[in-house]
């Protein structure tokens, strides 16, 4: 749905100045200004990309949960992730909310970004692929996506205020080009980042208007990232369009009063309520009636096939069929890094299987920070090969050591309501004399939007401890600002800790933990209470926490090796925690800990039938690697993850994941690995390098190559061939034969990769230019049609300040990955005119 130019300029003309300058400054943390007067109802924005939130964030307040970014990058399979965007729009609708702040578009720079799980790739071309898949998927339904963080956001550290240093050149090649492919796709959004860029905080960069607006011709809304505006004039004169959240900020009534004093040009105001007029249109928040009645959504028919005219709505999510796509999606990311002949597991043929991990129960279904969401479900591995072996063999589980990290939040299986005895906690809400508001029963530890009411000082969660484990435990309150903790009435923890930091995911979602120490006894109820004051600028997050102390790592790694020697296969599952993986903060070590990889060892000693499954978003070390029977990488792999590793692992589903990044084997080789900056400054001195591009150059080895992933059946690729000659500005197709030499079908996906050696500029020593997946059956030969687009040809020229194509001899290289190419040729690049 949208509405003509004539209609917009009629709209915008009935609005007075100062209305026009307030409508581009948020409403509310996630809701747009409405007006009534045009029939523009409120914008509901939520966080993406593995599930909409909406704009609670509460346990009880449940989201379809995706596999995470990288594993839909894993896929390689652009349908898939389409068919997921399709049920985040789905989510979206369910939930009234009009625009998904996803996809990330920002690259795995190096291998320590604390946020990579939620972006897809080191290699812009692959990014730009999968995100204009998703952009497509949720598009399709009336629903706005939103290509986020423009531009060069990469990283965790000081990213409020860091200022990237990026050549013109890699800048345009690299950072810039899958926000390009996504403007070509038609993203409604595009998301302007924290960071500057050359100096230039991005809210108030040239490069919101030069070459998105320009260039690229988007004529969708440019959103800040949340709290990003930090002055009026510059950002308001700049392409930006919509500043987040409000009421309060630099926007608002301020620039009103800019506008009124011709500080800030009516023209640039004009323009940002078009664009945002546009997309109300599009999502169904623009006409008679809409934004005048209650509710999170637009108006009642926002779910209904009528208010979008030529578009039926999706299929509601909650339906099997949807855990059914989550499932698959999980097989189809998951990537096989090494099988010594242990997989696929043949469960007719097994008597026991031991399954050995604490992530193996509590599998790690989604990064931190947030993103995250309160998933219906969670099918941890264990719950996943326990319903595949039902009826088949026994499964035997062992923790194995603890991992390392603060205790966790509360849950329904370590607390109780001191009020009801329901599984949980206890949530009050006290005034200055501590007399209370306010009560509710919830179902966890972790309160990040607790309801305030007029009055509210101090927050209170209580819970009933009933140990399992005697000794002493170690106890724990989360947030900023005046903290108390007591146990059965005894003070553990009283202080005030004022926050270190103005970044918004640490304030409001993962504040540090504080703890202290008790001694429990088994069959004692111990009444824990935590509380900490409502002050302003200390955030939102309170989370409570508890863990009892931790086992003997030897005695945790002897009873693990007796496990799998007794069993007829071992499943040990490893990986890292939201402290090691989250928004806010960078990783310091690819390293998942002396006990997780002594777990590893100690099991695959005592069964060569031993598969690792790495739990993680991205890359970690895994100095095993070698002696485990197979090695698995299940990533994050959202709520139905135990359920689709389970298909892998059993043969039922192939694994269908290639690599999205490189994965070193040590940290200390990845070609890059700085993401603090100095000075305020992090240089992106590795230019066009990035990635697999940087390993080549370097002439180093990683662990695993970008591209990498095993399947069940093999292959030999026979040939590759292309036109003698490409015209400068067309697509090359790259035709790829391949047999399926195995005795299973399977799919295998095709890249093609390009290199100059001799060329006028500096390239790559090759770089990735394209990918087809093809299947085939035992024995047969099938045909990949691989298509290089122009852009993969092109070079920008700094000197110009223009893409420009050499002409002369390109070699193709077509293999299974950036370190497996066994087919090469060449084609003629010419260029009309070119002598």
């Amino acid at each position: 749905m949208g509405t003509s130019d004539e209609e917009t300029e009629r709209l915008l003309g009935t609005l007075a100045p100062r209305t026009r300058a307030l409508l581009p400054g948020g409403a509310t943390t996630w809701r747009t200004r409405a007006e009534p007067a045009v029939g523009l109802g409120p914008l509901v924005l939520s966080d993406g990309p593995a599930g909409i939130r909406g704009e609670a964030w509460d346990e009880r307040v449940t989201s379809l949960l995706l596999p995470s970014a990288t594993a839909l990058a894993a896929t390689w399979d652009e349908d898939l992730v389409e068919r997921l965007g399709g049920l985040l729009a789905a989510e979206a609708r369910r939930k009234g909310v009009h625009v998904v702040l996803a996809p990330n578009l920002n690259l795995h720079r190096s291998p320590l970004g604390g946020r990579h799980f939620e972006c897809f790739s080191e290699d812009p071309e692959l990014t730009g692929r999968t995100g204009a898949a998703l952009i497509r998927g949720i598009q399709a339904h009336g629903v706005a996506a939103t290509a986020k963080h423009y531009v060069a956001n990469d990283s965790e550290t000081d990213r409020l205020t860091v200022d990237v240093r990026v050549g013109e050149r890699a800048l345009r090649e690299v950072y810039l080009a899958p926000f390009e492919t996504a403007v070509a796709a038609g993203v409604r959004l595009v998301m302007a980042a924290y960071n500057a860029v050359d100096g230039i905080t991005m809210t108030a960069s040239t490069l919101l208007t030069d070459p998105l607006k320009t260039e690229w011709g988007f004529d969708g809304v440019v959103v800040s990232d949340w709290g990003a505006v930090r002055d009026t004039h510059a950002t308001a004169r700049a392409g930006l369009d919509l500043a987040m959240p409000g009421p309060e900020g630099p926007w608002g009534e301020t620039l009103a009063r800019a506008v009124a004093a011709g500080e800030v040009p009516g023209a640039a105001v004009d323009d940002k309520v078009r664009r945002l007029l546009r997309l109300a249109a599009h999502c169904g928040a623009l006409g008679p009636g809409l934004g005048l009645g209650p509710g999170p959504g637009p108006g009642p028919d926002w779910a209904s096939a009528s208010s979008r005219p030529g578009s039926a709505p999706p299929r509601p999510a909650r339906t099997r069929g949807a855990r059914a796509l989550l499932r698959r999606a999980a097989a189809a990311g998951a990537v096989l890094l090494a099988n010594r002949d242990v997989l696929p597991l043949d469960a007719d043929r097994l008597g026991t299987v031991a399954v050995i991990g604490a992530h193996a129960a509590r599998t790690r279904v989604q990064g931190g920070g947030s993103a995250g969401v309160f998933p219906p479900r969670q099918v941890s591995v264990l719950d996943g090969v326990r319903s595949a072996l039902r009826g088949r063999a026994r499964v035997v589980h062992v923790p194995g050591p603890r991992p390392d990290g603060p205790p966790p939040p509360l849950d329904a299986d370590t607390a109780t309501d001191p009020r009801t005895g329901q599984p949980g906690v206890l949530l009050r809400l006290l005034d200055a004399d501590g007399a209370e508001l306010y009560a509710e029963h919830r179902g966890g530890g972790r309160l990040l939007e607790p309801r305030l009411v007029p009055g509210a000082h101090t927050v209170e969660i209580s819970a009933r401890l009933r140990p399992r484990t005697a000794g002493r435990w170690t106890l724990g309150v989360a947030g900023f600002g005046r903290m108390s903790l007591s146990l059965d009435g005894r003070p553990l923890l009283d202080g005030d800790f004022p926050p270190d930091t103005d970044d918004p995911a640490v304030i409001h979602v993962d504040p540090p933990v504080r703890c202290a120490t008790a001694e429990l006894a088994v069959g004692q109820d111990a009444l824990l209470v935590a509380r900490r004051q409502l002050a302003p600028g200390t955030g939102r997050a309170t989370v409570v926490s508890a863990a009892p102390p931790a086992p003997d790592t030897a005695d945790c790694l002897d009873q693990a090796a007796r496990a799998a020697r007794s069993a007829d296969a071992a499943i040990v599952v490893v990986g890292t925690t939201e402290h090691d993986e989250s928004e806010g903060h960078d990783r310091t070590s690819l390293a998942l800990g002396a006990a997780q990889d002594a777990l590893v060892r100690a099991v695959a000693a005592a069964n060569p039938r031993t598969v690792a499954v790495v739990n993680s978003g991205g890359p970690v070390e895994l100095p095993w690697r070698e002696e485990a029977g197979a090695v698995l990488l299940g990533w994050f792999p959202g709520q139905e993850g135990g359920a689709g590793l389970a298909d892998v692992l059993f043969g039922r589903a192939e694994p269908g994941g290639r690599l999205p990044t490189t994965w070193p084997a040590r940290l200390a080789d990845a070609p890059v690995t700085r993401v603090r900056p100095t000075g305020g400054r992090l240089d992106y001195a590795e230019g066009v390098h990035v990635g697999h591009r940087g390993w080549l150059r370097r002439h180093r080895t990683p662990a695993y190559w970008f591209g990498h992933g095993l399947g069940y059946t093999t292959w030999a690729w026979e040939e590759v061939r292309v036109a003698p000659a490409v015209r400068a500005g067309d697509d090359l197709t790259v035709r790829v034969r391949v047999r399926n030499t195995g005795t299973r079908s399977g799919r295998e996906v095709v890249q093609v990769y390009l290199a100059r050696p001799g060329g006028a500029v500096e390239y790559p020593e090759r770089w990735f230019a394209g990918y087809a997946a093809v299947h085939a059956g035992p024995g047969r030969t099938v045909t990949a049609r691989v298509r290089v687009p122009a852009r993969a040809l092109r070079h920008w020229s700094v000197r110009e300040h223009a893409w420009r194509t050499e002409p002369g001899r390109v070699r193709v290289l077509a293999g299974r990955s950036a370190g497996d190419l066994p087919l090469t040729t060449e084609t003629e690049v010419v260029v009309p005119g070119a002598g």
